[in-house]
């Protein structure tokens, strides 16, 4: 559904779920990795079981912020296809400016690259779709 075709409350819903990923990010940033559903609720003035009507849990919260990272890493790595699909340099040039544009990805968002290649977070479960979304991140790599 198309957001000018939302009602009110799914579009502040939407906002809220924005608001508290944003703050997630800050958090993951800022504390290498940790993540308290507790602060995030008192930075956003919410009481901690109202952060529980936006997510589920933090795994659940957690898993949106994976999905994100993917769906970032995977544009920015068709971006760089489709630039260099348009010139004729050879797959060489090809993997060249992919590597470059997954690197500038995660050295420009490296708290998000972290939570895709790093270390997982200690009792969480990866999404079941983390494989389905990888390959839509490494794809354009192969030729």
């Amino acid at each position: 559904m198309e957001r000018a075709q939302q009602g009110p409350r799914a579009r502040y819903r939407e906002q809220t779920r924005a608001e508290i990923k944003g703050v997630a990010l800050r958090q993951l940033a800022e504390g290498g990795g940790a993540l308290a559903l507790t602060r995030i609720a008192k930075e956003m003035g919410l009481s901690g079981p109202a952060l529980y009507r936006y997510f589920a849990n933090r795994d659940d919260l957690l898993n949106a912020l994976i999905r994100d990272a993917y769906g970032d890493a995977a544009t920015a790595m068709a971006r760089a296809a489709a630039r260099s699909a348009r010139g004729s340099r050879g797959v060489r040039a090809r993997l060249h400016d992919l590597a470059e544009a997954y690197r500038a990805w995660a050295v420009a968002e490296p708290h998000r690259y972290l939570l895709i290649q790093g270390a997982p977070v200690p009792g969480h479960v990866a999404p079941a779709d983390t494989l389905e979304r990888a390959r839509a991140v490494l794809g354009p790599f192969l030729p």
